[in-house]
């Protein structure tokens, strides 16, 4: 039973993509206010809720997914965050690959397991201030298990409100791909452009 609750949760790791307090992104230029972070995420979950209940196939579900992260999620940064400090070295066309190829591989990684979450649903519990952005609380149903939470953050970028993080039950998205994406371009012996390669390759 624990290894299949890891696996879910991993899975929903994915729709964002997307930190502890030492990741998060430079603060937005103006106040968010409780009800667009709210709409935000409802957006987000009425799309997902549609997603994972229209009885699509794996191949359609993929590209709904990654579309939705281009939409909702500020995938910028979540790739900056999940690089790490190897992102300031970067040329902005490098750290455009990398960041187009990492939101490809978010969305096939986790868009793969969205059929076990076929007759979900996904309910918006309210929004938290956290600094000059918001906790948006949601709770996950699943046919057959237990309910458990997933917390938004949202942010206002360029004046888009977009989400940058999920905590699901209390663990850290971006916390949990930088260890991952770290770990590849370990691999890669801190070569990102072969980082980038493999990343259009996997998931």
């Amino acid at each position: 039973m624990r290894s299949e609750r890891i696996s879910r949760r991993a899975a929903l790791t994915g729709l964002a993509g997307l930190s502890s307090a030492a990741f998060l992104p430079a603060a937005p230029a103006r106040a968010l206010s409780a009800s667009e972070a709210t709409q935000l995420v409802d957006r987000v979950v009425a799309e997902i809720n549609s997603v994972i209940n229209s009885g699509g196939s794996e191949a359609q579900m993929i590209p709904q997914f990654e579309a939705m992260l281009r939409r909702y999620a500020d995938v910028t940064a979540i790739a900056r965050t999940c690089l790490g400090p190897e992102a300031r070295s970067l040329s902005s066309g490098e750290l455009s690959a990398f960041t187009e190829a990492f939101t490809g591989y978010i969305a096939r990684k986790y868009g793969k397991r969205f059929r076990e979450f076929i007759g979900a649903q996904i309910t918006v519990t309210g929004a938290e201030p956290y600094r000059d952005r918001f906790i948006v609380k949601t709770v996950f149903n699943l046919r057959g298990q237990a309910p458990f939470d997933v917390d938004f953050l949202v942010a206002e970028r360029g004046g888009n409100r977009l989400f940058y993080e999920m905590i699901i039950e209390g663990v850290s998205m971006l916390a949990t791909e930088r260890s991952e994406i770290g770990a590849m371009l370990d691999a890669q012996r801190g070569d990102v452009g072969a980082l980038t390669a493999q990343l259009q390759r996997t998931g």
